[in-house]
């Protein structure tokens, strides 16, 4: 995570030296002057053809995902077995079906109500999750840089906890002899969850050109969250669509009003203020 939030923040410094390297040039024309624009930091990058070691992926990060990645293909072969050894396979294989469309909508929620938390709560020295609402907080200052961490060093983290939760989860449904739609939507669940991070990645996507084939269609279909859905979130107070599945959630949550209830329980019972409220990037 540490790596994470010292990539999101390489950017930044390379777009600040950029305005710092054009400023101490020589004056320029006026037809030029009228016809430059400010270096931004995704303008910057852009232009950057080689890709900082901060946003590479590493060996720790690949196994981390890839273990996350096992853990889920082991659910999903157990959920097939079952529905394969039961003696009414059409109708459970359908069960499984619904239980996974279930542990898909289930995830989106998980992630708006996980969002909501890390966006506006905690600090840098909150135990586990410090340097992950440091890292959301420049996220907001710096939404495109999400765009070119590589695959593994956006997914490891939630990848590694899904490689530790699911196999526990599993056994646990084992043990109870639960149905396979349960270990369906145990697996759908964690599936989702892991993939969010990068389906919010794609979110923040400038040019669908560069989307792998398919995505594009799915965000306009709503199977997954849509950039000008998610560019909803990115407007000061950042107070709306925290969901990053399908974002299936956000209209239900923000039109309930429901974040906003309960920042309100929070603050009577406590006396802290949610960032939205502070209007303001303070994570220390």
């Amino acid at each position: 995570m540490h790596r994470r939030h010292t990539a999101l923040h390489v950017l930044k410094h390379r777009a600040q030296n950029s305005l710092m390297s054009s400023s101490a040039s020589a004056p320029l024309s006026q037809a030029e002057s009228a016809t430059r624009t400010t270096p931004t930091m995704s303008s910057t990058a852009a232009s950057n053809d080689v890709i900082p070691d901060e946003l590479r992926s590493t060996w720790p990060q690949r196994a981390w995902t890839l273990a996350g990645s096992a853990a889920i293909l082991a659910s999903f072969l157990t959920t097939a077995r079952l529905v394969g050894a039961s003696g009414s396979a059409g109708a459970d294989l359908l069960a499984a079906a619904m239980a996974a469309f279930a542990g898909y909508s289930l995830a989106d929620l998980a992630t708006g109500v996980y969002h909501w938390f890390i966006d506006n709560y905690g600090g840098a020295g909150t135990p586990i999750l410090g340097a992950q609402i440091v890292a959301f907080q420049d996220h907001h200052l710096h939404p495109s840089a999400i765009t070119r961490l590589e695959p593994c060093n956006n997914l490891h983290v939630v990848a590694g906890a899904v490689a530790v939760a699911l196999p526990a989860v599993g056994a646990a449904l084992s043990a109870a002899r639960a149905h396979a739609a349960a270990h369906a939507c145990a697996c759908a669940f964690a599936a989702c969850v892991v993939l969010s991070v990068q389906f919010h990645a794609w979110a923040h996507e400038r040019r669908p050109s560069r989307l792998p084939p398919g995505v594009a269609a799915l965000q306009a279909a709503g199977v997954l969250v849509s950039r000008p859905q998610h560019a909803e979130h990115h407007r000061p107070p950042y107070n709306t669509n925290y969901c990053t599945v399908s974002g299936m959630w956000n209209r239900v949550l923000d039109g309930c009003k429901v974040f906003e209830a309960l920042e309100k329980v929070i603050y009577l019972a406590t006396g802290v203020k949610p960032r939205s409220w502070r209007g303001d990037e303070d994570v220390k």
